[in-house]
């Protein structure tokens, strides 16, 4: 009998079994568990004011007089006249234009002054930890009195007029007072990108630039080289936050500037206008062009310059 005839058949030969990890070792449930209360209050605090915003923004309510009563009845439908106000004219574009023109010119401000600032503070040099202290002053700073600060410097009698040597208007509608806003919102938030950007920095190895300049790189070279690329990772998350905080700004104006004034509103600012004159459903129609503005900037940005914002890592999992 050959060797070939004692072996079973294929079919006999029961399939190997997936090995099941014990329950105490599926770290998924677990991880649900314990974050279950945080997606509960989420929810509610995140998840419903969204979805009721959403709701009213297509609630359309009509007033008419019963003629038998007399009486004032408010009749309730759904529809897209609330959104029809709102992208009717410049009612939409100059806020929607206000918001991006601040969102493009203060970040792109904030971010070389705060590259600067990342520069300096990770220098080797005496007193560093009061310069360090020192730079984020103002971004410590409330941003109300950040606006009132900046109100004092722009007066007609202020600071900004007896430096330029002229006398302008700052608070008044123009492209001065959007200038004045620009000013403030980059001289409070530059630091914000200078401190990520210094911890990008002091994650780098020291051995990178002695190496360069043993190759007889230049400075700007070793920074257009070893700096940047390194630091692209934090640069890219800390630009994202600020124009997501940009693109929702409205106490900075409001405080700064002042209500009403065509140059400066945004699209919160126009949404808090329309809610101060009770017509909520134009206001939640702004509210929800305004967050489905804000997602689709975050998700453009995610998707152009990969921002790692759960820490997944260069080779991390897409």
């Amino acid at each position: 009998m050959s060797v070939k005839n004692l072996a079973p058949p294929l079919r006999d030969v029961p399939p190997p079994r997936r090995a099941r990890l014990p329950r105490r070792a599926r770290p998924g449930r677990t991880a649900l568990i314990l974050l279950s209360p945080t997606f509960v209050v989420l929810g509610l605090v995140i998840g419903y004011p969204v979805l009721a915003a959403c709701r009213l923004a297509f609630q359309v309510s009509t007033d008419s007089i019963d003629p038998e009563t007399g009486f004032r009845v408010v009749e309730t439908s759904y529809g897209l006249d609330n959104f029809a106000a709102v992208f009717r004219g410049d009612a939409f574009l100059r806020p929607w234009w206000n918001t991006t023109s601040f969102a493009l010119v203060s970040v792109a401000a904030e971010v070389l002054i705060g590259i600067a600032m990342a520069l300096v503070m990770h220098r080797t040099l005496r007193g560093r930890a009061l310069v360090r202290a020192a730079v984020l002053v103002p971004w410590a700073v409330p941003t109300a009195i950040s606006g009132l600060l900046w109100k004092w410097v722009f007066n007609s009698q202020g600071i900004a007029n007896e430096l330029l040597g002229a006398d302008i208007l700052w608070n008044q509608d123009g492209f001065h007072a959007w200038l004045s806003v620009v000013v403030a919102d980059t001289w409070k938030t530059a630091p914000f990108i200078g401190l990520l950007v210094l911890a990008g920095l002091q994650v780098i190895p020291g051995e990178l630039y002695e190496a360069a300049k043993v190759d007889g790189a230049s400075p700007w070279r070793a920074f257009r080289s070893i700096t940047l690329p390194l630091v692209r990772p934090a640069l890219v998350v800390a630009v994202l936050f600020r124009l997501l905080d940009v693109l929702r700004m409205f106490d900075l104006p409001y405080v700064l500037v002042g209500p009403r004034k065509h140059s400066v509103e945004t699209l919160s600012m126009a949404a808090f206008e329309e809610m101060s004159n009770l017509r909520f459903g134009t206001a939640a129609a702004y509210a929800t062009v305004l967050f489905l503005y804000v997602a689709a900037i975050a998700f453009g940005f995610v998707k152009l310059f990969g921002a790692d914002l759960i820490g997944r890592g260069q080779g991390g999992e897409k």
